[in-house]
């Protein structure tokens, strides 16, 4: 798991201290959404709805195989960009993330650091590659949507902008006024990683298995968290 050496805990001190704009990844860092409702099980029946279209060549084996619905919405949207096919396909995705919505599981000591980021005057935003949708009926069941309203940045239909692409980061910089060296990104992916460095705005990894930690040091992340509790004790420090 992600080693908070003293070293790299000073890091992500001095990163937490910085931050006027908190941008946070929403699937890893605030939840697990597809906890109940397995995200494998969604790809397949993307797939198999396409296929069931006479469109099983629109897809290579490798990303039918994928077993993420993501990779099976871009590649479609490489192929068929702003067709009905895309909009069809992205709003089937969709449904199924509502339903996932329903028995997410919550990141460990994310709520409480939600709370009390807010809390303390830092302003919060939700930059994902997940449906907005989706993200608000999640804060809604957790009584969070106060700590970022308006400010929840997802998926729309011109899905060039997903992640590792800066454009939800830079909609959440703008709306909430903040420069990029003021704020910090929390992400889980090396896709996240990627679109903090395009916008400019410092990284803090979020890493729950040590998998997950060995992407994003792979990917260049420096300052990794296998717990969000280290990060609230930091920012109570800071109250």
């Amino acid at each position: 798991m992600a080693s908070d050496t003293e070293n790299e805990m000073a890091d992500v001190r001095e990163l937490i201290g910085r931050a006027r704009a908190v941008l946070w990844d929403f699937d890893g860092p605030v939840c697990r959404l597809f906890a109940g409702h397995s995200a494998e099980r969604v790809a397949e029946g993307l797939v198999e709805w396409l296929e069931g279209r006479g469109l099983r060549d629109l897809l290579t084996d490798a990303e039918r195989e994928s077993l993420d619905p993501h990779v099976v919405l871009r590649a479609v949207d490489r192929r068929r960009p702003g067709s009905d096919l895309v909009a069809e396909l992205e709003e089937r995705l969709t449904e199924e993330e509502l339903k996932a919505a329903s028995s997410a599981m919550p990141t460990a000591w994310a709520d409480p650091l939600i709370r009390t980021w807010s809390a303390v005057g830092s302003r919060l935003a939700v930059t994902t590659n997940n449906s907005p949708r989706v993200v608000a009926k999640y804060l809604a069941g957790r009584g969070l949507t106060g700590c970022f309203v308006p400010h929840v940045y997802g998926r729309t239909r011109d899905l060039h902008h997903l992640k590792p692409h800066p454009y939800t980061l830079n909609r959440a910089l703008n709306a909430l006024g903040s420069a990029p060296s003021a704020a910090l990104m929390i992400g889980d992916t090396p896709s996240d990683l990627a679109a903090a460095r395009h916008a400019g705005v410092p990284f803090l990894g979020y890493a729950r298995n040590e998998r997950k930690e060995k992407l994003l040091r792979a990917a260049g992340a420096t300052a990794v968290v296998g717990s969000l509790e280290s990060v609230l004790r930091l920012v109570r420090g800071h109250a």
